[in-house]
C-alpha cells in the first residue's frame, strides 16, 4: 500500500512539474519565429507518441517479468520483507533452546560430579540418612 502511495505522489508531482515546464515553454514559444514553433510542435508529438507506447508496453509486461522475460526481483520483495521479519525470532528462539539444552548439560554435569564424590568418600552413602549422621560430622576427622 506504501510503494502504491508513493509512486502516485512521485506521478503527482512529476505532472506539477511538467505544467510548470509547459507553461515556461508556452511563454517564451510566443516569442520564437513559426518554424521553430512548428518543428518545436512536431518534437512534442512524438515524444507523446513515444511516451504512449511505453507506458502501453509496461501495461503488457506481467508483474515480475521484465520485457526480455527474466524474473525481476522486485516480485519477490514482499515476500523478502516477511521472511526478514521473521528471522530475528526464529534466532532468538533458536538461541533460548541452545541456552536451555547448555544449562541442562551443566546440570547433569554438576549432578554427576556430586554423585562420584559421594560414592568415593570413605562414608557410605546409607550413612546420610542415618540419625547419628550428626554424631558422625561433629566427630574430628580421622588421622591418617
Amino acid at each position: 500500500m506504501t510503494d502504491n502511495r508513493h509512486s502516485h505522489d512521485a506521478q503527482v508531482l512529476e505532472a506539477r512539474y511538467a505544467m510548470r515546464v509547459i507553461g515556461a515553454l508556452n511563454a517564451q514559444a510566443r516569442a520564437l519565429p513559426a518554424d521553430v514553433n512548428e518543428r518545436l510542435r512536431f518534437a512534442r508529438e512524438r515524444a507523446l507518441a513515444r511516451a504512449r507506447e511505453a507506458r502501453a508496453a509496461a501495461a503488457a509486461v506481467p508483474t515480475g517479468v521484465n520485457s526480455s522475460g527474466a524474473a525481476v526481483l522486485g516480485s519477490f520483495l514482499p515476500w523478502l520483507q516477511r521472511a526478514a521479519s521473521v528471522l530475528p525470532l526464529l534466532l532468538l528462539l533458536a538461541g533460548l533452546a541452545l541456552i536451555q539444552q547448555w544449562q541442562a548439560r551443566e546440570n547433569v554435569l554438576a549432578a554427576a560430579e556430586f554423585d562420584a564424590q559421594l560414592l568415593a568418600d570413605a562414608l557410605p552413602p546409607d550413612a546420610y540418612s542415618d540419625p547419628g549422621f550428626a554424631e558422625f560430622l561433629r566427630a574430628p576427622p580421622p588421622q591418617p
